[in-house]
């Protein structure tokens, strides 16, 4: 159950990796939040848009708390990188406007203030805006990779943070399901469950790429809508592959659970083959709820910068996917191993 991370196939394999490493600096790396909605200016709520520098997101939560807002009425939509330049909306009752001057410091800046009708809440975000600078990188071969990102997709692959340190995480979560206990409250144990859906959802990705099904789709595969996320049974496979091609729908993963839309035939098949390789069955995951995820997301907004240092990598990804997975693929190395100051928790 042990995740590794650099053993997973790359899409790009046929392409040369670049870099040498990233965020030697914070500024090396630049997210920006895109919300899923602006506030409306008027309501009990203060939406606060603030820049951060150096400092997790739970590191901005536990400052509001220092300043006595409790932390059920604090809202955020998505975890922050610590170590970069990151933006991104909180909320907070508007009672307690009178502690910003207090929040604010050289790790925080307060860049717009408004009111909105309800507290922010997770997973309120369209997506995330990067900007990376990966040093020692040739623009040419950045190039290349990224164009075959925007053409094919990026592999949605569950990054390393996912796993916690070392990569205990699977592990724990294995144990807590077989003997039905473990340490921790009920977040923890959800949090060391969903760990070990993520571990077999990349090996169920691993295994498409591998056999060349990673725009293909399969007869019985549950595959979903980009535009509007929704899920539907494949019947026709090859009429189906050609509207993946338009980059319309993608095939799903599972994310295996007690209630989530079930593939058949070949695809579930081929579920049932990674599954077992870890020795679990279906019944197993009946703890979680269950889902389906993408295999692949969309890169837009793509492009690269010359920089005396190496190459600026800009692009967008949708909510939930890891830039960790695009670093990777250009750098052909596990971008969170090139040096000091480089652990990844972007995931909202």
């Amino acid at each position: 159950m042990q995740p590794d991370f650099d053993a997973l196939p790359y899409l790009t394999k046929d392409l040369p990796g670049t870099g040498e490493r990233i965020r030697a600096r914070l500024e090396d790396f630049v997210v920006e939040e895109v919300p899923a909605y602006l506030p409306a200016g008027e309501g009990e709520h203060l939406y606060l848009w603030v820049e951060k520098r150096g400092l997790t997101t739970r590191g901005l939560v536990e400052r509001l708390v220092a300043l006595g807002v409790p932390e059920k009425a604090i809202g955020v939509a998505g975890l922050k990188d610590k170590y970069a330049v990151t933006r991104q909306w909180l909320s907070l009752p508007k009672r307690f406007e009178g502690v910003l001057a207090a929040f604010e410091g050289p790790e925080v800046q307060i860049l717009q203030t408004e009111l909105h009708q309800n507290k922010l809440k997770t997973g309120h975000l369209k997506g995330n805006r990067f900007a990376v600078l990966v040093e020692g990188a040739e623009l040419a071969r950045a190039r290349a990779v990224l164009e075959r990102l925007v053409a094919e997709g990026l592999p949605n692959y569950y990054g390393p943070q996912r796993f916690g340190l070392g990569g205990k995480n699977p592990e724990r979560g294995l144990e807590l399901m077989r003997k039905g206990k473990g340490r921790g409250g009920p977040w923890l144990k959800r949090f060391l469950l969903g760990s070990v859906q993520s571990l077999i959802f990349n090996a169920y990705l691993a295994e498409r790429i591998e056999r060349g099904l990673f725009v293909r789709l399969l007869p019985g595969d549950v595959a979903k809508k980009h535009d509007t996320g929704g899920e539907f049974l494949v019947e026709d496979a090859e009429a189906e592959s050609a509207r993946a091609r338009r980059f319309e729908i993608s095939a799903t993963g599972p994310l295996f659970g007690k209630k989530y839309f079930e593939a058949e035939g070949e695809a579930r098949a081929l579920e049932d083959e990674v599954l077992a390789r870890f020795g679990l069955d279906r019944a197993q995951f009946n703890q979680r709820k269950g889902a389906r995820r993408w295999i692949r997301v969309p890169v837009a907004e793509a492009r690269v910068e010359p920089d005396p240092r190496g190459v600026w990598l800009h692009f967008y990804l949708p909510k939930g996917s890891y830039a960790t997975s695009l670093l990777r693929e250009v750098m052909k190395k596990n971008p969170e191993a090139t040096g000091p100051g480089v652990r990844v928790e972007e995931r909202g």
